[in-house]
Parts: C-alpha cells; sequence; structure tokens
C-alpha cells in the first residue's frame, strides 16, 4: 500500500499520458477506492488522437470520431481537466494552468500543486522560416487537420472542374507534400488514392492532370523501414506518376507558388508540411534538465534526471536506449516506444509510492509498417521485408491491435468491413469548418471567413 497520500499529476492526454493513467488506474486501484491517490490530467484535447489512423481517416476509411479515445470514459477513475499547463515549477511541486474557465472568469493562471509528477506534452509540427509557410501550410498532426485535408482536395477537384482558367486549374490540381516520415508518405499516398477514385465522378478532371509532388531534403524516405524497402516505396509512388524530389527543400511557398531548392516552381493551393516534429514549448518553461534538443533528460527508470518525484516518456523525453551496442544511444520518439514507456513508467510510479525498486525499460525496435493506400503497403519487421498487399494487410492488423479499448477496434474493423462491401464517401464538408457562417449572413452580420485571406485556399 501507498505510505502517504500521492497527488499525481499527468501533463499531457496522448499516448504516454493516457496508457500511463491507464496503468496507474489498475496498479493503484486499492489506493485509488481508499483515497490514498489521486490522479490528474490537463490536456488541451478531452481525447488521445490514434495518430496512424490519421492517413485513412483523411481518406475517408475511418470515421473521425473513431480515430480519437475519450479519455473520461477510459479513465473513469482519474480527474480530467481541459486547460494547458503553461509553465512547472518543480522545486516548488506546482504548475501553471489555464482553463476554459480560467479564461472566461479572467482569474489569470490556477496553481495546481502536485507530489508526482508525469510530463507527457508530446510533440509539436518543426517548422522553418520558409516565406508563405505561415500563411499557406497546413498541417497533418491531428484529427482536425486531417479531415480539413481531406475537404480541401476534394474542394480544389471541384475547383478544377468549375473554372475555364488552366492556371487556376493547374494550381488547384498540385498538392505539394514536404517531408518523406511516415505521416508524409502515408498521408499523400492515401489521399492520392482517394483523389483518384473521386476524379472517376468528375467528367471533366482525369486522375493524371493531377500532379503529386513530394519533397524530401534527404536522399531517401521513410528510413525506419531499411534503405532496400525506402528505395521500393519510391519506385511504387513514382509508377503512380506522384513526382518524388529527393535532396531537395522548399524554399518558399508565397503567393502559392512551391519554389523549390532544384530551381521548379510550382502554382499550388496545397502545401502539406510534415517534415518533422520538435519537443512541446512547455519543456523550456519548467525548471527540469533538458538535452541539447530541448528533451527532457531521462534515465532508463524513465525518472528525470537529476530530480526526484518528476517522470517523463514519449516525445518530450531523452530515455537512453539498453538494448543498442552502442553506448549513448536514445530511444526513438515513436509510438511503438511511448505505448511501452508508458507501462513501464506506470509500475514504476507505483513501486515508487510501495517503496519497491524500480524496472528498467528495454525495448529492442522490432520494425516498422506503412500504408501506401489501399491494398499497398510496406514493412520491414523482425528482419523480415514486406511489400503490397502483405504489408498493407500487416499495417492493418498492427495497429487495430493497438488502438486502445474494444468499443475502438470493434468500430474501426466494421468501418473496414463496410468500406470494402460499399464504394468510398467523396462528400466534402467543408462548412464543417465554419458552422455558423451561414446562419450569420442570415442574421445579417459579416460572413466570418474571407476568402481571400483562407490559408487553404478553400471557397
Amino acid at each position: 500500500m501507498v505510505k502517504e497520500r500521492a497527488r499525481i499529476l499527468v501533463v499531457g492526454g496522448g499516448y504516454v499520458g493516457m496508457y500511463t493513467a491507464l496503468r496507474l488506474q489498475r496498479k493503484l486501484k486499492r489506493e485509488l477506492d481508499g483515497g490514498g491517490v489521486e490522479i490528474t490530467i490537463v490536456t488541451p484535447d478531452p481525447y488521445m488522437t490514434y495518430q496512424p489512423f490519421l492517413p485513412e481517416a483523411a481518406a475517408g476509411s475511418i470515421s473521425p470520431r473513431h480515430v480519437v479515445v475519450p479519455l473520461r470514459r477510459v479513465l473513469d477513475r482519474c480527474r480530467i481537466i481541459v486547460g494547458e499547463v503553461t509553465a512547472i515549477d518543480h522545486a516548488k511541486r506546482t504548475a501553471s494552468v489555464t482553463t476554459l474557465a480560467t479564461e472566461e472568469e479572467r482569474t489569470g493562471v490556477e496553481q495546481l500543486p502536485y507530489d508526482e509528477l508525469v510530463l507527457a506534452p508530446g510533440s509539436i509540427a518543426r517548422t522553418l522560416p520558409i516565406p508563405g509557410l505561415a500563411d499557406h501550410g497546413i498541417g497533418f498532426k491531428t484529427v482536425e487537420e486531417a479531415i480539413g485535408l481531406r475537404n480541401h482536395v476534394i474542394e480544389q477537384m471541384d475547383i478544377a472542374s468549375s473554372t475555364r482558367d488552366p492556371a487556376i486549374r493547374d494550381a488547384a490540381l498540385t498538392f505539394v507534400f514536404v517531408g518523406g516520415g511516415y505521416a508524409g508518405v502515408e498521408a499523400l499516398a492515401e489521399l492520392e488514392d482517394m483523389a483518384r477514385y473521386t476524379a472517376r465522378y468528375y467528367n471533366n478532371v482525369p486522375p493524371e492532370d493531377m500532379k503529386w509532388i513530394l519533397v524530401e531534403a534527404s536522399d531517401r524516405i521513410l528510413p525506419e523501414v531499411g534503405e532496400e524497402m525506402g528505395r521500393y516505396t519510391v519506385s511504387e509512388l513514382r509508377r503512380r506518376n506522384i513526382d518524388v524530389r529527393l535532396n531537395t527543400r522548399l524554399e518558399s511557398c508565397a503567393d502559392r507558388v512551391a519554389a523549390l531548392s532544384d530551381g521548379n516552381r510550382f502554382p499550388t493551393r496545397t502545401v502539406v508540411w510534415t517534415a518533422g516534429v520538435k519537443p512541446s514549448p512547455l519543456l523550456a518553461a519548467t525548471d527540469l534538465p533538458l538535452n541539447e534538443r530541448g528533451r527532457l533528460k531521462c534515465t532508463p527508470q524513465l525518472t528525470v534526471e537529476g530530480t526526484t518525484h518528476a517522470w517523463a516518456a514519449g516525445d518530450a523525453a531523452a530515455v537512453p536506449d539498453v538494448t543498442a551496442e552502442e553506448p549513448g544511444r536514445e530511444t526513438a520518439p515513436n509510438a511503438q516506444h511511448a505505448v511501452r514507456q508508458a507501462r513501464v513508467l506506470g509500475d514504476n510510479i507505483a513501486h515508487a509510492l510501495r517503496g519497491e525498486p524500480l524496472e528498467t525499460y528495454a525495448h529492442k525496435y522490432v520494425g516498422s509498417v506503412a500504408s501506401l493506400g489501399l491494398h499497398k503497403g510496406v514493412a520491414y519487421v523482425y528482419g523480415r521485408k514486406l511489400k503490397g498487399y502483405p504489408a498493407w494487410f500487416m499495417h492493418r492488423v498492427y495497429h487495430l491491435s493497438r488502438v486502445p479499448t474494444f468499443n475502438r477496434k470493434a468500430r474501426v474493423l466494421a468501418e473496414w468491413i463496410l468500406s470494402g462491401l460499399f464504394k468510398r464517401e467523396i462528400v466534402s464538408l467543408g462548412s464543417l469548418e465554419h458552422p455558423r457562417a451561414e446562419f450569420e449572413l442570415a442574421a445579417g452580420g459579416k460572413h466570418p471567413h474571407d476568402p481571400t485571406n483562407d490559408p487553404k485556399g478553400s471557397s
């Protein structure tokens, strides 16, 4: 049993935050029932997004609401606070929190005390000072961005189908993706697959009129699946008339023109930025030690180095890889490690509260799988290389087994079965992004959406 009453604060409701709290609920069940432990989660969103399913949600294979897991349902023994932690003073064991209520009440920042701290704020998109990127770029880290991008692509096809101006048509049908990692490759492949299918319902927008361009600064894409599978992915994409440009950078997208480092310029209304992530800026607002990349220095037991009562895992943590042959290597900031670290993290917090020895996180990276559209994929697992339908099937099986809760597993599987039996949905619901626009116009107000300033180019 826990010796003293403990207040556990979990910052972030993503992979690490949700799985750690879920583990603590199971390990500390008696203490939670008896009031000896209190678990509080502060998260900007009341749900966890299963990001590997975002490309399929963008392509319409999965409903957006099935890509997210409601935290209040899963973590019924925890206190959920929808808000943001703006700073942490670990020396005083307090976190500065803003919520929707504090904004309405105008009471400023609320100080939340704690005894044990779990830092799992995740990461944000790593951007560069490229002209026009902030005005015209589209991200791909949230379910809102995924659905917005799907609506945007179909809307561009509507524009191309309606206009008589060849310049507008060409720009509408040119889609530029920057970044050759998982997010960029899977998003491009799934959306190209979806757009190719959708084009059959447009009598004047054939698939060959669309330009899909992947820009990658290094000499390879999908490095996680190995060099050979990376080359296969490039050839597979190029076979589908996708323009893959390696050793190339985006230098500007001002005035809706994508200017590349190889000298090419593409008028486009779609620039999707997936060129990596960086740690949450919250980490810089703490008194905890950071490494040169801005991540928390951690031990193999997932404690923050040089401190007590502070824990971290996932994208925010630099965790030593004890299975690596070369010294000083850290675990990769990906979902595979995050989920497994969260389990060890939950166990270690329970051990610490009970005065028991801590466990060491040790997991050897087993490989990766990636989807390249319907019935197409690539995989490198336990040294075995798969491509095409087997890799795509493994991708679905693996992620179906990893998505949390039986409820979500059943719903995702049902949608996959239905999508295999019936035709794809090709509807753009762009009005969801501005639900009050129609009523404001009817009420005599000004349209809140100015098309001339729309970063996505939506009408």
